[in-house]
């Protein structure tokens, strides 16, 4: 054997962690072969248990046994190695700052390679011989190098701290198992270990999973302020686009009146100065004529002689009847701004469109429940129909509505949503949203306050939005089909008429703190004037 140590290089006994000579070498079943207290450490910090070499993984942790042979082979070399080593090795092991030193050494103190729990003393590679050939020392229990070994060993009866007691959850000696804990769970401690490092492994697995949760949750609330960049984009184009037209438009006939005007003004200018140089004209053949006159009038042949000609009034123009009239321009900024509102109509129509069909893609398919009508109400067998008879329909019951109304089968917490009803044919009717838990066995106003979001019709033409108080809604046509639209998150509540579409009326900055239904009230049938239904239609797409 002393012949065959005399091979043994460094090569042959390497931990592929530590990169070291092996300490208390472990073969685990896949062959590789790792220190102790390395393969501890590794896989301390890992979630699955897996060769560092060959990826291997192992469903359990296997069990960590030292390989006495390899321990030998490589005590033998490290021994053979001490004794060839020379002053240069030690001073690469000079302990630096954050390294264990050796308790021994004096003057320069050298890392330590093991601490010993029977001596409380950590030891360099020089120091630890004794340790390593010595009958009586080999019993020692050898750990890593760590500080503070004291901290290890019970204060009251000064033994190693190697048991656990699980009733006072601290660590004890075996004194302490048989005095002051003999009758309690008391385990290794590397079992105890064992078993919180497995708690600790899954609360780190609990962790690492949360940690992923949140970073997808910052990537999804990433992609929103993305979206919402790009929809605030697209919104800020459009109204730049609209606005744009707007002022183009106010511009172009601004320009056009301003042209009519001056026209009629340069008409009048160019028609008075016409006037103007005739009159002058005929001044100027008066004025000759005058001195004519004058320059003969004292020769009395000559008087006599023209006479006749100068008697005759030169050729003159009738200028009493003359007039040159201000043109009238009454009315023309009048017509000009109805001119401008027609294709402000025309845009806005348009823009209406847009809107109208960008509010339709979140359309959902609602349906009445039969269990929140009053008792009154008819309600078709596909729940897309409802109205008022005179003959109870339903039994009375805790969930029904004292009113003639009836909610969704269909409630909303979050996002957007989007319906159509036909209210073709009513004089009265009423529509909206409403706070899942309202009121229902007892009137009650419609308002936000009271979690109603509705506009309902009375008298055949007026419209009101039920805001507490009530605004009363301006119309240009008598809707047929009303849309209705809500962003919960926004708190937007929103009417239009389908057929124009036109925004009817908006509820902002609603307060939604629970679930939400679609409210639908036929109203009474009136003896029949009202008796036509509410019909809740398929979106479609104008």
């Amino acid at each position: 054997m002393a012949a065959a140590s005399c091979l043994l290089t460094e090569d042959q006994f390497p931990c592929s962690i530590c990169l070291d000579v092996f300490t208390d070498p472990i073969t685990i079943p896949c062959g590789h072969n790792f220190c102790k207290n390395c393969i501890t450490r590794h896989w301390r910090n890992e979630v699955l248990f897996q060769c560092p070499n060959c990826k291997e993984v192992f469903i359990k942790r296997p069990e960590l046994k030292v390989n006495t042979f390899i321990k030998e082979m490589a005590a033998q070399f490290r021994q053979s190695a001490q004794q060839k080593s020379s002053s240069s090795s030690s001073e690469r092991q000079v302990s630096k700052p954050g390294e264990v030193p050796c308790d021994v050494c004096t003057g320069t103190k050298l890392k330590a390679l093991k601490s010993c729990l029977v001596c409380l003393a950590s030891y360099c590679e020089t120091h630890l011989e004794p340790h390593l050939t010595m009958s009586g020392l080999k019993k020692h229990q050898l750990i890593d190098p760590v500080e503070n070994l004291e901290d290890r060993m019970c204060e009251k009866h000064n033994k190693l701290l190697e048991l656990f007691c699980r009733n006072d959850q601290r660590c004890v000696c075996m004194m302490c198992t048989i005095l002051d804990h003999k009758t309690h769970d008391v385990v290794p401690l590397e079992d105890e270990y064992a078993r919180k490092k497995a708690k600790l492994d899954k609360r780190k697995a609990e962790m690492n999973q949360m940690i992923q949760t949140r970073r997808l949750k910052i990537e999804e609330l990433k992609c929103s302020v993305e979206l919402s960049d790009q929809n605030a984009d697209r919104e800020i184009a459009e109204a730049v686009q609209v606005f744009s037209a707007l002022m183009e438009t106010v511009q172009r006939n601004l320009n056009r009146l301003i042209d009519s005007v001056k026209e009629k003004q340069e008409k009048t200018k160019n028609q008075a100065e016409g006037f103007i140089r005739e009159l002058e004209q005929e001044i100027s053949e008066l004025e000759k004529r005058s001195t004519e006159v004058e320059q003969i009038s004292e020769d009395h042949l000559q008087l006599l002689q023209n006479f006749t000609s100068l008697n005759a009034a030169p050729p003159t123009k009738d200028w009493t009847e003359v007039r040159v009239r201000p043109p009238s321009y009454e009315g023309t900024v009048v017509r000009a701004v109805n001119q401008l509102e027609e294709t402000i109509s025309e845009q806005m129509k348009l823009i209406g469109e847009l809107e109208l069909k960008r509010v339709q893609q979140y359309e959902v398919d609602v349906t009445l429940d039969p269990d929140t009508a009053n008792p009154y109400l008819i309600l078709s067998n596909d729940g897309k129909q409802v109205y008022h008879s005179d003959k109870k329909n339903f039994p009375d019951s805790s969930g029904r509505f004292y009113n003639l109304c009836v909610l969704s089968k269909q409630s909303f917490s979050s996002g957007r949503f989007y319906y159509e009803v036909q209210v073709k044919g009513k004089t009265k009717w009423d529509l909206g949203v409403v706070r899942k838990s309202i009121k229902r066995k007892e009137g009650i106003e419609l308002c936000p306050k009271n979690g109603f979001w509705s506009i309902w019709l009375r008298n055949e033409n007026e419209y009101e939005a039920l805001a507490g108080p009530t605004v009363r809604l301006s119309l240009n046509s008598c809707p047929e089909k009303v849309g209705v639209f809500v962003d919960y998150e926004e708190g937007l509540v929103s009417f239009y008429d389908v057929d124009a579409a036109a925004l009817i009326y908006s509820f902002t900055g609603c307060s939604f703190t629970e679930k939400i239904c679609p409210f639908f009230s036929p109203c009474k049938n009136d003896g029949g004037k009202n008796s036509a239904p509410l019909i809740i239609s398929a979106v479609s797409q104008t």
